[in-house]
């Protein structure tokens, strides 16, 4: 079996979850704070970054995007990517933007706890959010972001939009993007989205 290890509110280890959960692999889940120095990320991922998903020989499949692609390798049924190249390259592009956001709200989580932080480096990592959020928006339908089934661009664009909630609620954008705002709604009615709705973790170490 395998193991994931996972962080509660990482948006990161949500898709690898979720992925895994809709494939319906079975995993043990190991949560952790990456940032405490107890943790066990090293052993397994030389980038020290979390999800990784270690197998049973102990080898660890790390970056969220690589474990993606390697579960749609290794356990094609049923696919999360579309089947022709240009839908494949739609949910992959939208996967990117999805990322963008959450890498600048995880930049800005930490610029916030910085003992001077830089209201120019903040306002940019917003700029970043309200923009990637935009053009998630402009996609949003009445279905699915890409084709005519559940994928990967739902998966990404749904746990970004639900790491807003844990680290940058005073970001409105559901009244601003209705349409979104209801496609996220279908997306966290799904079980697999349901089991794994993030959560803050306590970090009681000093990270910057």
């Amino acid at each position: 079996m395998y193991r994931l290890i996972s962080a509660t509110p990482s948006p990161y280890a949500r898709k690898v979850r979720i992925a895994l959960l809709e494939k319906g692999i079975p995993f043990d889940l190991q949560t952790e704070v990456p940032w405490h120095a107890d943790t066990a990320t090293p052993a397994y991922n030389p980038l020290e970054k979390l999800p990784v998903l270690v197998m049973p020989d102990g080898t660890g499949i790390y970056e969220s995007r690589f474990i993606l692609e390697w579960l749609e390798v290794k356990h094609p049924t049923p696919r999360l990517l579309p089947d022709d190249p240009d839908g494949v390259l739609a949910a992959r592009q939208i996967e990117v933007i999805a990322d963008g956001v959450c890498d600048a709200v995880v930049l800005l989580f930490f610029e916030r706890r910085r003992e001077a932080p830089s209201e120019a480096w903040m306002a940019r990592q917003r700029r970043k959010v309200e923009g990637g959020v935009r053009a998630l928006a402009a996609l949003a339908g009445e279905g699915f972001l890409v084709g005519d089934r559940f994928g990967l661009a739902d998966i990404a664009a749904g746990t970004a939009l639900g790491y807003l909630a844990v680290r940058f609620p005073e970001f409105d954008w559901a009244a601003e993007h209705p349409a979104l705002a209801a496609l996220h709604a279908r997306l966290e009615a799904r079980p697999s989205f349901a089991a794994t709705r993030p959560v803050p973790q306590s970090i009681t170490e000093t990270v910057v």
